[in-house]
């Protein structure tokens, strides 16, 4: 039983492997396809885009050579209804 299951999977296991092989095999002997002529293309002549684009601004300075981080918003504790019908 054993030696059949052994010879089924190395059979099975080698397909993947062959059809790896046959399509390497039929991309290499592909002939590359002819080039369209820039002339009569039909598209735009405008490039996509006109200008490029401007760079993001800069992020504040931290530290001893910029200003301090602002300070945090004040905490305020929020009661919810149980507590404020026990008291």
């Amino acid at each position: 039983m054993n030696t059949w299951v052994f010879i089924f999977m190395m059979v099975v296991l080698k397909l993947p492997i062959v059809a790896i092989f046959a399509i390497i095999w039929w991309a290499v002997k592909q002939t590359p396809e002819e080039a369209e002529d820039a002339s009569g293309g039909g598209g735009s002549l405008k490039p996509t885009s006109p200008h490029p684009r401007s760079p993001l601004p800069r992020s504040p300075r931290r530290g001893p050579h910029g200003e301090p981080a602002a300070p945090a918003p004040a905490r305020t504790r929020v009661t919810s209804s149980r507590q404020r019908d026990r008291a």
